[in-house]
């Protein structure tokens, strides 16, 4: 027996306009206003290159001379064409990242219409109540598709990495859209479908390895012969789906054998990198995954685990088999990443938003209640912390939270906002009003149960990045040290020698337009990172060749006492 029985009236949709309002307050803040941060200011470096320079920085992705092989191009590309479409008008930075708003757009909707044609399914459908009134299929959809989208925007591991110019967040949206097109595949088993796949899996390659993209050929398979589809058939299609992303993949390597002096090294440098990205699995990274997991895909997990287990007893269920079989060929690979990173995590969450959306409608009205009463309390307080906190900051009452604020800036002036302040008020005022109309309603729809978390979510968002931009600033860019060390260059300075990493190189190239050098190349003057705290003076980075070089410079973040910039010029 089907664990679903719902009435028509609980499937009544999300107003378009309300869900398209809530995903552009969930990614307009954060990417509007800020400076480049250092969790993303690498990537954006690469696009900045790629846009000032040639066509050699185009398929060899480099920072100011400095080769990348970490990620395929594709999202150093989307992020360059936008620099190149939008610089002019919003700057370098807000330019690239509204390659982000096109990306974030693109998973979402793969999200939605992905969970729409699962949901409309016959397998999927509700209990046939005895006096009729169950909902109609595609009614069903949609409000299904509304909740794994609500879900998907509720997860903490998106809002982190959604706002960043990162490969893996191009990545995760694609792989959303892959499950779509899946999902077209098996509905209709044409060989248009089949290539729609392979290029799903190409753009994947492109944009960050080959990996995921086998993974997730093998997964298919494995799921098509769990639902018995003609395996004949099924091979052909997805030998031209492999071929389709092959064949995408390899156009960049033509490029670069044919327009590069050192022809593929770049490709070369990039499968290496891939192939160092594989191990055997370890207690280490399996309990890495579980430990970050835990609070990234919150809520879209346990909602995933009762799907799971609600449906146990229906067979060849597409909307249970097709993320199932997902889920757990990505989580086996990520475990045998020796080194995985928190942002790789986020090609989950597409396939646990959709399969939890499916486990809301069998869980019980006292569960689900449970659910918002804990939402409410929980982001309702956290929201007034942070009025708190940012009062504190400006009159210095409350006492001990304006101490324990400003302690973490040492050196930073708050100063008040209007803007930044009425749309921060105008967020905390609609969440007032989603509770009240949660509360006194009592709505019977089904995706009430995650409307007040994805919407107290977003509040805090909001907030954080209106009365805190100033604040997150101040701790997290290079952009004043950047100024400083510019002012402190010699005249006629052609190139610079450096140590930096990749967020500090790309910092100074963009806000002090430094001359880093590129391979080969040697300079009068080095610019070296290290930390103030290492008392080993092995591991301390010295000044080079002492007597011929003399320190002209000597800087760091006020925000960070440990790390250290000092720039050198040689002495002839």
């Amino acid at each position: 027996m089907k664990p679903v029985r719902l009435a028509a009236a609980a499937t009544l949709a999300l107003p378009r306009w309300a869900l398209l309002g809530l995903a552009m307050l969930y990614i307009l803040p954060g990417l509007i206003g800020r400076e480049l941060w250092k969790e993303d200011a690498a990537g954006f470096g690469v696009m900045w290159t790629m846009a000032q320079g040639g066509l050699a920085d185009w398929l060899a992705p480099n920072l100011a001379g400095l080769p990348i092989h970490d990620d395929g191009p594709l999202a150093y590309w989307l992020g360059a064409i936008c620099i190149k479409l939008f610089g002019w008008l919003t700057g370098g930075a807000m330019a690239a990242r509204m390659s982000n708003i096109g990306i974030f757009m693109l998973g979402t909707l793969s999200v939605w219409y992905t969970a729409f044609h699962l949901g409309r399914r016959p397998e999927a459908q509700p209990l046939r109540l005895a006096f009729g009134g169950q909902p109609e299929p595609d009614d069903y959809g949609r409000t299904l598709a509304d909740t794994a989208v609500l879900i998907y925007l509720g997860c903490l591991g998106l809002l982190l990495f959604s706002h960043e110019t990162l490969a893996v967040t191009l990545q995760g949206s694609l792989l959303a859209y892959f499950l779509y097109r899946a999902v077209r595949y098996v509905e209709n088993a044409s060989v248009r479908n089949a290539v729609l796949v392979g290029l799903a899996l190409g753009a994947m390659t492109l944009a960050r390895g080959w990996q995921t993209p086998l993974t997730l050929t093998l997964a298919l398979l494995l799921c098509t012969r769990f639902l018995a589809l003609p395996p004949a058939r099924t091979l052909a299609h997805l030998a031209l789906a492999g071929a389709s992303a092959v064949l995408m993949a390899l156009g960049w390597v033509a490029a670069c054998a044919l327009a590069l002096e050192q022809g593929a090294a770049p490709v070369f440098g990039w499968l290496d990198w891939n192939l160092h990205q594989l191990a055997l699995p370890s207690w280490n990274s399996g309990k890495a995954f579980l430990r970050t997991g835990i609070w990234f895909f919150w809520p879209a997990w346990p909602f995933a685990g009762w799907a799971i287990y609600a449906w146990r007893r229906q067979h060849h269920l597409l909307h249970i088999v097709l993320p199932l079989f997902v889920v757990g060929a990505l989580v086996l690979l990520i475990i045998c990443d020796p080194a995985p990173e928190n942002g790789d995590l986020l090609k989950l969450l597409p396939p646990l938003a959709i399969m939890a959306a499916f486990g809301l409608p069998t869980m019980k009205r006292g569960a689900i209640n449970a659910i918002d009463w804990f939402s409410v309390m929980v982001l309702t307080m956290l929201a007034a912390l942070l009025w708190v906190f940012y009062i504190a900051k400006l009159t210095g009452w409350p006492a001990q939270p304006a101490k324990n604020l400003l302690k973490l800036l040492p050196g930073f002036a708050p100063e008040f906002s209007w803007f930044p302040f009425l749309v921060a008020a105008c967020a905390t005022a609609g969440w007032v009003f989603l509770v009240q109309w949660r509360v006194s309603r009592q709505p019977a729809v089904l995706w009430r149960a995650v409307v007040l978390s994805s919407g107290g979510l977003i509040l805090l968002w909001v907030m954080l990045t209106t009365l805190f931009l100033q604040d997150i600033n101040y701790s997290k860019s290079y952009a004043s040290v950047a100024r400083q060390l510019k002012s402190s260059l010699p005249p006629g300075t052609s190139c610079i020698e450096s140590n930096v990493g990749v967020a500090q190189r790309a910092s100074f190239a963009y806000y002090g337009d430094l001359p880093f050098s590129r391979p080969g190349q040697h300079c009068s003057l080095r610019l070296l990172q290290d930390s103030v705290r290492t008392k080993d003076h092995k591991e301390q980075l010295l000044p080079p060749e002492a007597g011929r070089w003399v320190m002209i410079w000597e800087g760091r973040r006020q925000s960070d006492r440990d790390e250290r910039f000092r720039l050198y010029q040689r002495q002839d």
